[in-house]
């Protein structure tokens, strides 16, 4: 069906004129909300808003989302304007289709108004709350998952004022909670961390701890609130004006709030909530008692080779997932990172073979439909490197093998950090420990081997066991001065 283009928003408004298929399963509005999600980014957005909505459109239940966005006030404003309303457009190499998403109840800006969330967090209709804010949000350290006190999150903890950390927001919403007797609720990690079930319950024990809160509160706390472990998968690329004009070619009105995402998507949970859930199966979710085996896959197989391609791509000039794929040599050295390091490294889910759920994750990268650019994946490679590549290489050095091409991946965040890819444009160090990672390699010998002691030291990312293997820091500066040598395509045409 052909459709006019107009600058006219999506909204309630507008959903009658939209194609057929295009339209949402649920209208804003209709359905109370039952769920709190904090991170309203692309993801979200196209990943448990669309599971979310599906459950509701298949099964009932008052469990619209309430989106909290952490920081972008562009994207509340925008979505206010829509009445909640987004499209997703679901991209292959051969077309497009884009549809509306109405399970969101309406939006939060934390920053602006952290008062309103945690009343949100309070309110006894809300029995669960989502989380994809990132790694560096949760303010754990990597290695030893300790939560990291630091000034700003201490003053949430320990003074009166609104919160302005994720820590913060979630520990005075479940006070709220106990205060008002609203009921169990659970707290579900939707981010790449490895156990995210129960680094978020470390996370919020260490906190209330560090706020100073009464056993007996604590353990009130601890017999109302669950904790269960998720793995999801899609890949979302950051929205651009592409993304928009696709939306406002098969809509006919512009959408502010437009993501894409590749075909493919999976979600893992485990079915512990108190409170009770959207109907999330009835949406193809797989609910389980353990997802663990299902994040290291996620985590090793699909995370870590995202990494590598991003590392190596970038350090190369390419700009997106898919060009660097087409670097001679790379999709061999990754088949042989998956069969060789990464299917060694841990037992994946029964059923599952490591090295055909690689060949798929290669695959699914490869879709040029999907723009995910290079700079986008490298970025917090100082809190995403440890569960995507780190853990894969201390997991097979405690079993006696080599980890010879994790040490490569591990090469190429280093050659990343020295800020000038092979033809001389400039790569931006977006990381929380950027300036500590600065000041490391401003302090070391500009060597591969003065690199590796710099970056090594970092004890925030390099457990000292891993950091004083012999072997992995041999392979690392060896793989590291080919890369410096030959540059990053010459490397990978000549591996061996």
């Amino acid at each position: 069906m052909a459709v006019s283009v107009s600058t006219e928003l999506l909204g309630l408004a507008t959903l009658r004129r939209l194609p057929a298929e295009s339209r949402p399963l649920v209208r804003p509005g209709t359905v109370p909300a039952g769920v709190v999600h904090l991170g309203l980014g692309a993801f979200h957005r196209a990943h448990q808003a669309v599971y979310t909505e599906a459950a509701i459109g298949a099964a009932g239940g008052d469990w619209a989302i309430v989106g909290v966005a952490p920081r972008s006030t562009a994207l509340v404003r925008a979505l206010a304007a829509q009445d909640g309303l987004f499209s997703v457009s679901t991209l292959s190499a051969e077309a497009a289709a884009t549809r509306v998403i109405g399970s969101l109840a309406g939006v939060r800006h934390a920053a602006s108004d952290p008062s309103a969330v945690v009343a949100l967090l309070a309110d006894p209709a809300i029995r669960v709350v989502t989380l994809t804010v990132t790694e560096k949000a949760y303010q754990l350290d990597p290695v030893s998952g300790e939560l990291r006190a630091d000034a700003q999150l201490t003053l949430d903890l320990t003074t009166d004022r609104p919160p302005q950390t994720v820590p913060g927001l979630l520990v005075r919403g479940l006070l709220a909670r106990d205060a008002a007797d609203a009921g169990p609720i659970a707290l579900v990690s939707c981010d790449n961390l490895p156990a995210n079930g129960r680094r978020l319950r470390e996370l919020v024990r260490q906190a209330l701890v560090l706020a100073g809160v009464a056993d007996a509160t604590l353990e009130r706390l601890a017999a109302q609130v669950t904790f269960p472990g998720t793995m999801v998968d899609r890949i979302v690329p950051a929205s651009t004006d592409e993304t928009l004009a696709t939306a406002r070619a098969a809509l006919g009105v512009s959408d502010l709030a437009a993501v894409a995402a590749e075909p493919y998507t999976q979600w893992v949970v485990e079915d512990d909530f108190p409170g009770g859930r959207p109907a999330w199966e009835r949406a193809g979710a797989v609910l389980t008692d353990d997802a663990g085996p299902w994040e290291r896959l996620k985590l090793r197989g699909l995370n870590g080779v995202h990494s590598a391609v991003a590392y190596l791509g970038a350090v190369a000039g390419c700009e997106t997932i898919a060009e660097a794929l087409a670097l001679p040599g790379l999709i061999g050295v990754l088949r042989r990172f998956i069969a060789e390091d990464v299917a060694h490294s841990f037992t994946p889910p029964g059923g599952v073979r490591v090295v055909d759920y690689g060949d798929e994750v290669l695959g699914r990268f490869a879709n040029p439909a999907i723009r995910h650019r290079t700079l986008q994946v490298a970025m917090d490679g100082s809190q995403k490197l440890p569960q995507r590549v780190l853990h894969t290489i201390a997991d097979l050095r405690a079993e006696g093998r080599p980890a010879h091409w994790g040490a490569l991946v591990v090469a190429a965040w280093l050659r990343f950090l020295g800020g000038q890819a092979d033809d001389g444009r400039q790569l931006p160090l977006d990381d929380p420990l950027a300036d500590r990672i600065r000041a490391a390699l401003a302090a070391a010998p500009d060597t591969p081997a003065g690199t590796v002691d710099a970056v090594f030291a970092l004890r925030e990312v390099f457990p000292a066991a891993l950091a004083e293997d012999d072997q992995v820091r041999a392979e690392v500066t060896g793989w590291l001065t080919a890369l410096r040598e030959h540059g990053a395509a010459g490397t990978l045409a000549g591996a061996p």
